[in-house]
Parts: C-alpha cells; sequence; structure tokens
C-alpha cells in the first residue's frame, strides 16, 4: 500500500505540473493538506515528508491536534463552517480562517486574537454557485466585507476561498474558479490587497491551478479515506 510520504511526492509532482502546463511559477501553489478524522501518525508522517500546511474542518478536533502536534511547527488552517461561539478557540490556536462569511465572526476573531500571537491570516468564503447547502457570502457581498476585514486590528485579509458544486469536466470546472479569480481582481480594484486564492480540491485541484488557485485544500489523495 502506498503511504502518506510517497502520496504526498506524487502530489507535489502533479501540482508542479499543473502550474508549468498553465505557465505559472509551481512555487506559488501551496498544497494545503486537508487533515480531518486522520491520525495524528499520517499528519506526523506528511510533516516529516516536508508538509507544513495542514487544514481542519472541526474546532475541538483542531485544537487538540494542534497541541498534540505543537512540537512540529506547523502552520494550522480552520477550513471549516465556524459558529461565533466557536470563534475564541480557533482566535487562540489557528493561524488562518478559510471561511469567514460574516462581519461578526471576523470582528470576535480580531478581539479574540491573544495579543502574543501575530494576526491572524483570513480568507472570506464566497458561495460561488449561490447553493442554500453552502456557507459564503455572495459574489456582490465579498469586497464590502473583505474591506471590513482588512481594516481589523488583529486580522490580516489574504483573500477569498470557494467550494463550488462539483462539475465535471476541465472547462466546466474552471468557470467558477475563474470568477473567484476576477473577483479578487475587484477587490485589488477597491486597493484591498490580496493574495491568496483557497479553491481546488482532490477531484478538481488542476482547473483551480489554471485559474490561479494559490493554495489547494487536498485530503483524501495524500492520507487516503477518511477513517470512519
Amino acid at each position: 500500500m502506498i503511504g502518506v510520504t510517497e502520496n504526498l511526492s506524487l502530489l507535489s509532482d502533479l501540482l508542479n505540473k499543473s502550474a508549468i502546463d498553465a505557465g505559472r511559477d509551481p512555487g506559488a501553489v501551496r498544497l494545503l493538506a486537508v487533515s480531518k478524522k486522520q491520525p495524528l501518525t499520517k499528519i506526523r508522517e506528511a510533516a516529516a515528508a516536508g508538509q507544513r500546511d495542514f487544514g481542519e474542518n472541526i474546532v475541538q478536533e483542531g485544537v487538540e491536534k494542534i497541541r498534540e502536534l505543537a512540537d512540529l511547527g506547523l502552520t494550522w488552517h480552520f477550513i471549516g463552517h465556524l459558529q461565533s461561539n466557536k470563534t475564541r478557540a480557533v482566535a487562540e490556536n489557528f493561524d488562518w480562517v478559510h471561511t469567514i462569511d460574516k462581519l461578526k465572526t471576523a470582528r470576535r476573531l480580531s478581539d479574540q486574537r491573544p495579543a502574543g500571537l501575530p494576526p491572524l491570516n483570513v480568507c472570506v468564503q464566497v458561495n460561488v454557485d449561490d447553493e442554500p447547502s453552502k456557507s459564503g457570502v455572495s459574489p456582490g457581498e465579498a469586497v464590502g466585507l473583505a474591506g471590513a476585514c482588512a481594516g481589523l486590528p488583529n486580522l490580516t485579509f489574504r483573500g477569498l476561498m470557494c467550494l463550488p458544486a462539483i462539475r465535471e469536466g476541465f472547462e466546466a470546472q474552471r468557470e467558477p474558479f475563474a470568477r473567484l479569480r476576477a473577483l479578487a481582481g475587484d477587490l485589488r480594484g477597491h486597493e484591498i490587497d490580496t493574495d491568496t486564492l483557497s479553491m481546488g480540491m482532490t477531484a478538481d485541484y488542476r482547473a483551480a491551478i489554471f485559474e490561479g488557485a494559490t493554495i489547494v485544500r487536498i485530503g483524501t489523495a495524500l492520507f487516503g479515506e477518511r477513517p470512519g
């Protein structure tokens, strides 16, 4: 059975090839290892093989892993829906939050970020397909929320994140990512600094890279299926 180390090497090659095929610098694309429900042994193996960024969807599970693996000096990203009553734990433990969809949440994170830590890196989640079942602001609301986040003292606004509907075929997959890329251009037009597009997962990372993804979120292809 191929292990995490081998999977990471294969993934790195695939991401690099996708970036080169898209005419981009491979160094501009960062792999975020989605470690939800994965055991500590697999995370340690990935870290030993050079992986530094890990993403968690559940606050308590993520906090426990961050504390257990503090010796590794990893960068932790929160990528799940964040309820307002869970913001303190995230503000105190994580390095990034990709899923800001309310100004109230952003304000709480800023207020609760400990003074001894650097500002929390945040992305605004955009519901690019207007799916009722998914979180995120509408594209029309993204500029206003991004600007508000950029003005909060203990946050650093980095960019946009999306989780589009499943599409079949490379060109179809590119379409929502192209819209998010265009929206990032709108932010810059409003003088809101942005350097991050968090988009693309195991099934569609190549399309995302062709549309400018700087962070791709991959779990299954790296760790295998999640334990039940």
